[in-house]
């Protein structure tokens, strides 16, 4: 970080110690501690739920901080995950310095961070899924030279007793204002939080959701991030998670990010933009056209798309959101600036046109590397707030690597674009002919027991890990489910409570 941005950085403690986080280190934090009366320590880690869990500290004594900065704490991983099993559960958790944040819910003082879990003989735990994760962003450094890059799209419904005055106008809330829009002040409390806990935050804005039900205002909101390395991105969308649903509880609203919260309404997808970066330069594009690595990239995961649901879209009414005409994919294909399909190449500043002066008739022309092209990604649509982050960015990273070590790349990239919208009833063979994507959680388990081998080559998923995913999805029994319920309002209502807290 150079100055500006160390100075414009929202992290209290990053101005504090006037250094960037990826520089913190132990007598950093130590230093910030004793300077600033910080009286608890929390070490975060995401369960196998996908949701952060929390040990405190109490700061009483500075030998005693130095210990578990240093040596961490025990935990029981047999409680945290499915995968582990309880005659050998005991885990390590250390805190990794460069996350640090102080949390903006606790009256008493308190700098969290976030922690890795290490096995009983201090090596890091292979099936943890930050690990995971890791193992595939070095596997895919070492195969395409590249770093992965990915930000997300983070959806949520908040909900609070409807009013009458200026009502939104149902499923049509796409970036409304107020005072159409009621939950702008709350959404941006929220950006304010999770950028002070170290979240790059793009922009913020509601929705297509919009509706009342039972009295109660269901509003749709998106808050979304910039890409950073695939790390960063996941440990950002689960503390914002944490920040969105603490708010609301402190100011007696309820959120969700459940896929589905009732029929015939807008689902809230998690869809995650990907980057490939070599040396600084963004290799997605050269003299604005898409280049054949991203086309390979694209390979892998239409290739892979079946099993990405596994771990993207984790309980049954994930599948209740992918369904045509929701704005949800269902066929496996991609496409540009198209959101009827799987993988989308949105908008990329590639034109060559300078569109701040033809706005800005005044200013002097901008120099075109500095026109934005370097902000190009590509987008996948179907993961949903039942995520493991971690795991589902790992299995985006693998899925793409995959792609360079496939022959027929270029003719899989080639045969699943798609030009149109594919859910146009003109265009209605042409769907038919594609992939689609599971109706089920058993269905996605069958798919990742099809193409676990690729996930687990080079033990980048661990092998209990797969098989726990499988089981969870397969312990659903919900094979025919969507069938079975179509139509039927109570009994979709009925599941929706279910997994109202999803992730």
């Amino acid at each position: 970080m150079n100055n500006e941005q160390l100075m414009m950085n929202a992290n209290p403690i990053v101005a504090a110690l006037g250094k960037a986080p990826s520089e913190f280190t132990r007598e950093d934090i130590i230093d910030y501690v004793t300077k600033n009366n910080i009286r608890l320590v929390n070490f975060m880690y995401p369960g196998g739920d996908g949701r952060l869990k929390t040990l405190n500290f109490i700061v009483s004594d500075l030998a005693y901080l130095r210990t578990i900065l240093t040596c961490g704490e025990r935990v029981d991983g047999s409680s945290l995950f499915s995968f582990i099993q309880a005659a050998s559960s005991d885990l390590y958790v250390l805190p990794r310095f460069a996350t640090a944040f102080l949390d903006p819910f606790s009256e008493t003082p308190t700098l969290c961070m976030l922690c890795s879990f290490f096995d009983k003989d201090g090596n890091p735990l292979g099936s943890a899924p930050e690990h995971t994760l890791r193992k595939a962003l070095d596997r895919f450094k070492a195969k395409t030279g590249m770093d992965f890059e990915a930000m997300g799209e983070l959806e949520y419904y908040v909900i609070k007793p409807a009013e009458s005055l200026f009502p939104g106008q149902d499923q049509h809330g796409y970036h409304e204002s107020a005072p159409y829009a009621k939950m702008g002040a709350f959404r941006q409390r929220c950006m304010q939080y999770i950028a002070q806990a170290g979240g790059h935050i793009k922009y913020g804005h509601t929705e297509v959701g919009c509706f009342e039900q039972d009295g109660m205002l269901y509003e749709q909101n998106e808050i979304e991030f910039l890409p950073v390395p695939a790390i960063h991105a996941a440990d950002e969308l689960v503390i914002a998670k944490w920040v969105i649903r603490n708010l609301a509880w402190q100011e007696g609203l309820n959120v969700t990010f459940a896929p589905k919260i009732t029929t015939g309404k807008a689902g809230s997808g998690l869809h995650i933009h990907m980057r490939l970066m070599k040396d600084g330069r963004n290799m997605l594009v050269n003299n604005g056209q898409l280049t054949d690595t991203t086309r390979k990239a694209i390979a892998g995961l239409m290739e892979l798309a079946p099993s990405l649901t596994a771990f993207g879209n984790k309980i049954p009414t994930s599948y209740f959101r992918l369904v045509p005409h929701q704005e949800a994919p269902t066929n496996v294909c991609w496409g540009m600036s198209n959101r009827s399909v799987l993988v989308r190449i949105p908008l990329g500043w590639t034109s060559g046109h300078d569109m701040s002066r033809a706005a800005n008739p005044m200013e002097q022309e901008v120099p075109m590397e500095q026109r934005g092209s370097e902000k190009q990604t590509f987008e996948i649509r179907s993961g949903d707030g039942s995520a493991d982050v971690y795991q589902y960015l790992a299995a985006l990273c693998t899925a793409c690597r995959h792609g360079f070590e496939m022959d027929n790349a270029l003719e899989v990239a080639e045969r699943t674009f798609a030009d149109g919208d594919i859910h146009d009833s003109s265009r209605a063979e042409h769907a038919t002919n594609m992939a689609q994507l599971p109706d089920s959680c058993a269905e996605s388990a069958d798919c990742l027991a099809r193409q676990r081998s690729v996930f687990e080559a080079e033990n980048i998923f661990d092998c209990g890990m797969i098989d726990g995913i499988i089981a969870q999805l397969r312990s659903y029994n919900d094979r025919t489910l969507r069938r079975d319920i179509e139509g039927d309002v109570l009994k979709v209502a009925q599941l929706v409570k279910c997994y109202y807290n999803c992730g």
